[in-house]
């Protein structure tokens, strides 16, 4: 393939290494092993993995069969090109840091357009969110070991947890130093601050909406 190996591509490479299988046998695993918290994936994207991978190479089909009233099955297998590619695809991911833009990053590059008061509160409602993220992270990671799943199998899920809990603390220390006045841009009288009118709509937004619910 000339472009790099998409994260759900050597997802199909991985499990074919263990042995063939049809595409709804790698979705069923791919469920099991919660591998979907770590990789992207939906039905349709499955599919389009598996007819690429095939076009390059990469795979090989080795049986279509047909259960009563059920579609076609076609059984895949790994190929040679196929195995060394995921290797490869692998280690790079293992020893390259990738440059990635999250979302978060954007947000506070920013930060300061809103004021101090309504990045705090938003910072609020997102610890809460990680709160219910993390505990779930937490519930899903259990319930697999206890269902007998080697550790190895898990690593994926101990560093989103790990990634998850670390977000959580910078969060929630960045809005207790909002709240301290640890952190400011109050005094900034730069191009970058807050225009008037956003202050003035937020707190009119804020009363309608305390009225609403009083």
């Amino acid at each position: 393939m000339s472009r790099p190996l998409t994260p759900l591509a050597l997802a199909v490479l991985r499990m074919l290494c263990d042995g063939p299988m049809h595409p709804y046998e790698m979705q069923q695993r791919i469920r099991d092993h919660a591998y979907d918290s770590a990789v992207k994936i939906t039905h349709g994207s499955l599919y389009h993995a598996v007819e690429r991978l095939t076009g390059a190479g990469l795979i090989e089909p080795l049986e279509t069969s047909r259960e009563g009233r059920r579609p076609e099955r076609t059984v895949y297998a790994v190929t040679s090109a196929g195995r060394d590619a995921a290797c490869d695809r692998l280690a790079e991911l293992l020893a390259k840091p990738a440059q990635e833009f999250p979302l978060l990053g954007a947000g506070l590059a920013f930060l300061n357009l809103l004021p101090e008061r309504e990045v705090e509160q938003q910072l609020r409602f997102r610890v809460i969110s990680l709160e219910a993220e993390l505990a779930g992270h937490q519930t899903a990671q259990d319930s697999l070991r206890k269902r007998g799943i080697d550790r190895y199998k898990l690593i994926d899920h101990e560093w989103t947890i790990a990634r998850v809990r670390a977000e959580l603390d910078f969060v929630r220390g960045l809005a207790d130093d909002l709240e301290s006045g640890r952190l400011t841009w109050k005094d900034d009288a730069g191009p970058t601050t807050a225009p008037a009118e956003y202050g003035r709509r937020h707190d009119h937004d804020a009363h309608s909406t305390e009225k609403g619910t009083s």
